[in-house]
């Protein structure tokens, strides 16, 4: 089937920023995870850039409260682990036909990259409403999300790449964005020094941030 746009949106209105983990730690992934989700950000986007992320996917999915997604999912072989390891959605750097049609195989949705209006409207026509703007700040950020709104008004997007807090904000404002995505939260000295304290406390501030 086509995207389920009813379960991605009702995922993605779940909090303003999904953290955008990159872990190879295993030990590190259940307290990451609670840290994240005692901070009100309960979504959360592991990619598979590390040898251990499925192993980290399968840990952070059994803390209460979680909903776990496999991110940078470029074949249908990811796809079909990520499903495996306990993923509630996928979400990939780009929007490939083949990957946006091995997608209907699998009972989880996928949340496709677009960088231009082109590869936009070519997943809007098999079926995806909801797309990822990536790398986003690269892009040219949210002045051209804005100019997305009007010639794209059928299509939601998150966008990831280089958003920091600050800059969350001016995206959040945007009629066609529903979230963000965001590596701000998890300095990489914060789990090397296991102070998820200090993880929590930035989701905290993270899930503070309104929509418009």
């Amino acid at each position: 089937m086509p995207q389920d746009a009813a379960a991605l949106r009702s995922m993605l209105s779940l909090a303003p920023v999904i953290p955008v983990i990159v872990l190879d730690d295993v030990d590190a992934a259940r307290p990451l995870a609670e840290a994240l989700v005692a901070g009100g950000l309960p979504v959360l986007e592991v990619t598979l850039r590390t040898p251990n992320a499925l192993r980290v996917i399968a840990e952070m999915a059994k803390v209460p409260g979680a909903i776990v997604g496999s991110g940078t999912v470029r074949s249908p072989l990811q796809m079909g682990h990520s499903v495996d390891a306990g993923c509630q959605f996928m979400v990939s750097p780009g929007a490939s036909p083949r990957l946006l049609e091995a997608a209907e195989d699998h009972p989880i949705p996928l949340l496709p990259g677009i960088a231009t209006p082109t590869e936009a409207m070519t997943a809007s026509e098999h079926g995806y409403s909801f797309l990822k703007f990536f790398p986003a700040e690269a892009l040219g950020g949210a002045p051209v999300l804005k100019a997305f709104a009007s010639p794209l008004a059928d299509i939601t997007f998150c966008p990831t790449g280089g958003i920091d807090l600050d800059k969350a904000r001016s995206y959040l404002d945007l009629p066609n964005v529903i979230c963000v995505g965001g590596s701000w939260i998890m300095p990489a000295d914060a789990i090397a020094a296991r102070d998820f304290g200090r993880i929590e406390t930035l989701a905290r501030e993270a899930a503070g941030l309104k929509k418009a």
